[in-house]
């Protein structure tokens, strides 16, 4: 019998012994045609033969049912197509006879008995339970239930955070090495990643190098030419690889000494399945002592047998509507794709579900908050006239535009909740001083929350000055009615302050953390803002709510926020934004200079010094801990201060300063009474040195172009021309070509666009809720999946928005599954 045939006749054992399920194959027996053609054309089988296997096999996928009859009248079709010997016939009708036995269960079979894939033993199920739970039941199994899995297996693959079958189902691979291109060796080109079949003529095995490496070489021929592969240091392959045998090889083709070589290829005997060749392979994450092969078998064993018994949690409406195929078929085809359309679609589908899932998560934290009651504050358009004519300017058509947005929420009867972002220097903070004047107005109390004692300070001042300045107009607030709380404030001003607080004496008070301590009470709390946001956990936003009465919040950032994640990750916020400056603000301008041009921007700072401004000097995190960033930072200051700055006044300032070390030279640099500030990347939040006109930021390559663009607004706040001057770690044309931007625009939504393409959305995240950077297939720069997954979710929780409807149970334990503990960040 050719040993195409009897390859052939194998899959069709299996695929009865397996009930018909058409998974012999991955992706179905179909799939096993092109290698098998060509097998079957080198040994020259009857052209009626293949093409009958053709056409028997696409009926055979297409089949819902009576496929088990429909094998076994292709199998004597094809037994008859190709002339056995009546020896061959008898022997095979056994195999036939025998397998169909096998393949039908007897009928006292007890239904009770479950088998997990590759299991030691099987588990009675006492009492039955219903089919999607025990598949749940059965996909948090520890992966020691598969055979090969040992104690010792299960701790490595722990280390790639694998304990049980469902992490393996939703484990991905981190790329494809595509080979199911088929091609003759004749016809092979260098650089192309192929697949060939053929036969080995020759195999030999010898040390290079004085014995420290070991080569081997094999020769492989399919009729149309030969080829040599080669191995370094596995001895075991020449072993395995005779003369005569059949083999698949894919790799990359390379060229030593004018002549094609595949160096290291992937290769497997030809009769069995292929996973590692002749097929789009899949590449894993790996830790150490876990191969590639090892890991691709265990992936298929589980994926083939759990995947198709995955339930799909989406309503089939939903999957209609946008075109999303099966669950189930989804994860078979991204783990072991049968085409790259199937893996797109498959892919497309992992995605959505993550957005969908993120979509409906937000959607609910953003209802549970309009279904509180907020206290309604209210003035009228002579009020606000008066109290804008206070300001030092007039306000641009964005704040105006925001404080409609402010207003409106203050007048709804449910609590704001709405997240502020404006460029640095757009006047976000007088927005917020208006609102809260309105609060204030009518009797209530507002809180302003900074991240650092010196930011803290700095809102005080320009607070006092907004709202209790008498010069200007009846003010809303008396002087002693705004009072800063920071870590530093001394214990008998903080009594009174905390008495004043809990009295309502006190209508507005700026601070840091220490608002959220225990003994801050307040007798009306009705507005809270809190300043660069991302710098605050949820737990500590959620304190501060707790101090008053379902309050109005605010939450600011410098950091403009792309499209995509105001979508997602800001969905449970009203959005506003604030894209436009006021009028004098000046424009910063960026220059990049090489390190060995580093001597230009030295003597451009000497000059701006000279003329009585002042200058920042920022140094990266060089390793992976802060103290090697604070190490950085000291020894530069020592050799700016002894080599390069010697006849000025050098200032250090780091994270590893307890804080009111760092306040005390924060407040040093802001009172002139030092003329260079040397940081690290604390100095990134908004403080406000009028006088400073540039900042030079060494190892810029290292930070983002948001982060880059919130440093460079530390300059240019005063009526000055203001210069930023970036000196990348090298001349490198990828870096310096990603720093241009910061060259070409002042514009930091622009930036945080290219910022997310580029970077991901780590650097937006801050403390936002975990979930959000865990994704592992969705993209949150792929804006039109966004608002696809938006779409849908909105229509479904517009529908039933508790998930109560018993269509959507699955789905509602998927998501909190997906949500953990139901842990949302309702601010």
């Amino acid at each position: 019998m050719q040993p195409s045939i009897e390859k052939i006749f194998r899959f069709f054992k299996l695929e009865l012994e397996r009930g018909c399920d058409n998974r012999a194959v991955v992706g179905g027996l179909e799939k096993i045609l092109p290698v098998w053609e060509a097998q079957a054309r080198l040994e020259h089988l009857p052209e009626g033969a293949i093409k009958l296997l053709h056409a028997r096999l696409a009926e055979y996928g297409e089949a819902s049912d009576k496929r088990e009859v429909l094998l076994i009248n292709t199998w004597q079709e094809l037994a008859n197509e190709t002339c056995l010997s009546e020896t061959e016939k008898n022997a095979l009708s056994a195999v036939k006879s025998s397998t169909i036995a096998r393949s039908i269960p007897p009928e006292n079979e007890k239904k009770d008995v479950r088998k997990v894939v590759g299991a030691r033993r099987t588990t009675p199920i006492h009492p039955p339970v219903p089919a999607s739970q025990s598949v749940r039941l059965g996909l948090s199994a520890p992966l020691t239930v598969i055979q090969g899995i040992g104690s010792r297996h299960a701790e490595t693959l722990a280390r790639l955070g694998l304990s049980s079958l469902e992490d393996l189902l939703f484990y991905f691979p981190r790329r494809y090495d595509d080979y199911s291109q088929l091609k003759p060796i004749s016809r092979l080109f260098f650089n192309e990643e192929v697949t060939i079949i053929g036969t080995i003529k020759s195999v030999s095995n010898r040390t290079l190098r004085n014995a420290r490496f070991n080569l081997v070489e094999a020769i492989i021929g399919d009729g149309s030419g030969d080829l040599r592969l080669t191995w370094f240091n596995q001895v075991w392959i020449a072993n395995r690889l005779k003369p005569g045998k059949q083999i698949v090889v894919s790799g990359r083709v390379e060229q030593y000494l004018g002549r094609l070589v595949i160096n290291n290829p992937e290769w497997e005997p030809l009769e069995q399945e292929q996973l590692h060749t002749n097929r789009i392979v899949p590449v894993y994450p790996l830790t150490a002592t876990v191969t590639q092969r090892w890991l691709r078998r265990i992936m298929y064993q589980t994926i083939s047998y759990w995947s198709p018994k995955v339930e799909d949690f989406l309503p089939p409406a939903i999957k209609q509507n946008n075109q999303l195929p099966d669950l189930s078929l989804a994860l078979q085809e991204v783990h072991f794709p049968s085409s790259q359309e199937h893996l797109q679609q498959a892919r497309r589908r992992l995605a959505f579900d993550e957005i969908f899932l993120l979509q409906l998560g937000v959607l609910k934290q953003k209802q549970s908050w309009q279904e509180m009651t907020g206290k309604i504050f209210t003035v009228d358009e002579a009020w606000m006239q008066e109290q804008t004519t206070r300001l030092p300017y007039e306000l641009t058509s964005a704040q105006k535009k925001v404080l409609v947005d402010f207003r409106s929420d203050l007048a709804s009867g449910s609590p704001m909740n709405r997240l502020l972002q404006g460029d640095v220097g757009s006047g976000k903070t007088i927005v917020a001083a208006l609102t809260a004047a309105i609060v204030i107005s009518a009797g209530s109390q507002a809180a302003f929350m900074a991240p650092t004692g010196i930011l803290a300070e700095q809102h005080h001042r320009n607070l006092r000055q907004l709202l209790a300045d008498s010069d200007k107009g009846s003010p809303v607030l008396q002087a002693n009615q705004v009072c800063l709380l920071v870590g530093s404030t001394p214990l008998s001003e903080r009594k009174d302050i905390l008495e004043r607080l809990a009295s309502g004496d006190i209508k507005l008070v700026v601070g840091t953390h220490t608002l959220l301590e225990e003994p801050v009470k307040f007798n009306d709390l009705q507005f809270v803002v809190i300043d660069e946001q991302h710098r605050f956990g949820v737990e500590q936003r959620a304190i501060l709510r707790t101090k008053g009465t379902n309050p109005h919040l605010l939450v600011m950032t410098a950091t403009p926020i792309p499209r995509s994640l105001a979508l997602t990750i800001y969905g449970d916020l009203d959005l506003s934004v604030m894209d436009e400056f006021p009028a004098g603000r000046q424009v910063i301008d960026t220059f990049i200079f090489f390190p060995r041009e580093r001597e230009i921007g030295y003597d451009r700072i000497r000059r701006q010094l000279d003329q009585g401004y002042q200058a920042f000097i920022i140094y990266p995190l060089v390793e992976q801990g802060e103290n090697d960033e604070v190490k950085a930072a000291v020894e530069e200051h020592t050799r700016l201060s002894k080599e390069v700055f010697t006849n000025y006044r050098l200032g250090l300032l780091h994270g590893r300063m307890k804080s009111e070390v760092k306040d005390k030279v924060m407040s040093d640099f802001r009172d002139g009474n030092l003329d260079i500030l040397v940081s690290t990347s604390v100095v990134e939040v908004g403080v406000d040195i009028p006088n400073a006109t540039v900042i030079l930021i060494e190892g810029a390559n290292r930070f983002g172009l948001s982060q880059l663009h919130q440093f460079r607004g530390r300059v240019g706040r005063g009526r000055a021309k203001s210069s930023c001057f970036l000196i990348p770690e090298s001349e490198n044309s990828a870096d310096n070509l990603r720093l241009q931007a910061m060259v070409e625009t002042n514009d930091g939504f622009i930036l945080a666009e290219k910022d997310l393409d580029q970077r991901g959305p780590g650097d937006f995240l801050g403390t936002r809720q975990s979930g959000f950077s865990d994704l592992r297939m969705a993209s949150l720069t792929d804006v039109r999946m966004i608002e696809m997954a938006r779409r849908a979710a909105q229509a479904l929780y517009a529908e039933d928005p508790n998930l109560t409807r018993p269509e959507n149970q699955y789905l509602a334990n998927t998501m909190d599954h997906f949500w953990g503990n139901g842990k949302g960040d309702i601010s």
